[in-house]
């Protein structure tokens, strides 16, 4: 723990340090401040909510670009994310990038490498890249990523891009904590469809086929009209018509009319949409929070601790079902 005139720092003096640090945008606290949500420890999810509580006021505002990118294996997403960002950096935007990686999920730790693939970007004094924590969950990434860019916010960060390298229920997730969502896709020789789930395309609000440059080009063009007769067969009348497009994010190519459609959508939505989405993406925000509490408290809980072992035991060797386990480890917990 850091050292204050030779006495150890209070959680108090801590969190009021850090919430000057952000408001004041300098890195180190911001950094700081991620790192504090993110954290899964008792003591510091008390005082993270504290920090949320006091930078409360400074976030969350209608102009903060919330923006999640996701895309096909190989589609190239740090690239247009690099491209992008120092695009906006140049028009005088503070760019955030958040990873979001189920992938820490399993392994315990983020595998990304952002920082060494977004070179120019991370450099850029007024951009702020940041791998995903490892988060024991898919709901405690979320949590983390969705603090994180509360905290971003505070620091005057404009533009959030929300990076997922997952398929299924992390883009789900990540279409939950922004305005816009955007799909990355690639050109292929007839297959581009089968590479897209239906779920995919019900969700994004702008598609882009990206590695269209010399001799792709045509074929993405190709792919982009195919995507676009797709999504008519999905998409109701009256809704949003998400709009396909081309871009190339090695050659910067069109990367500019990719966000001029992000904001079209923007636009669509309104004020008063703006409001009622983010309205019900905190509402639904809060039964995520509480199911991971829950499930933080049951890894935790002294009850379950004492018969994992040979519930665990009598599941393997094929003794005991897991409705019945599940029912002991529950009835384990409430006995706390």
């Amino acid at each position: 723990m850091s050292e204050v005139s030779g006495t150890e720092e209070q959680p108090d003096d801590k969190v009021s340090r850090l919430v000057e640090g952000v408001r004041a945008q300098r890195r180190a606290a911001v950094s700081q401040a991620i790192t504090l949500v993110e954290s899964s420890r008792p003591q510091h999810r008390a005082q993270a909510r504290e920090l949320l509580t006091a930078l409360a006021e400074d976030s969350g505002g209608r102009d903060v670009v919330r923006v999640g990118i996701s895309g096909v294996p190989g589609v190239g997403k740090s690239t247009f994310i690099e491209s992008l960002g120092t695009r906006l950096v140049a028009e005088g935007h503070k760019v955030g990038v958040l990873a979001v990686d189920p992938s820490s999920v399993r392994t315990g730790g983020s595998v990304l490498g952002d920082k060494t693939r977004m070179g120019r970007l991370s450099v850029a004094p007024e951009a702020f890249i940041r791998p995903s924590p490892s988060a024991g969950t898919l709901g405690g990434v979320a949590r983390a990523t969705v603090q994180a860019m509360a905290v971003l916010e505070a620091a005057a960060y404009d533009v959030i891009l929300v990076e997922t390298v997952g398929v299924g229920q992390s883009e789900v997730t990540v279409a939950g904590m922004v305005d816009t969502f955007l799909f990355l896709t690639l050109a292929r020789t007839g297959d581009q469809l089968q590479g897209i789930k239906k779920g995919i395309l019900e969700i994004a609000d702008v598609i882009a086929v990206n590695k269209a440059d010399g001799d792709r080009a045509q074929e993405a063009r190709a792919a982009a009209r195919d995507l676009a007769g797709a999504l008519r067969l999905v998409r109701g009348k009256g809704e949003w018509a998400p709009p396909v497009v081309t871009c190339s994010g090695l050659h910067d190519l069109d990367v500019d009319d990719v966000w001029a459609r992000v904001l079209a959508h923007r636009e669509h939505l309104g004020a008063d949409g703006l409001a009622r989405k983010r309205a019900e993406q905190q509402l639904e925000f809060t039964w995520a929070m509480v199911r991971d509490e829950l499930d933080q408290r049951l890894r935790t809980s002294p009850g379950v601790r004492a018969v994992r072992e040979e519930i665990s035991t009598q599941v393997l060797a094929g003794e005991l079902p897991a409705t019945v386990a599940a029912d002991r480890i529950l009835a384990a917990y409430d006995g706390d």
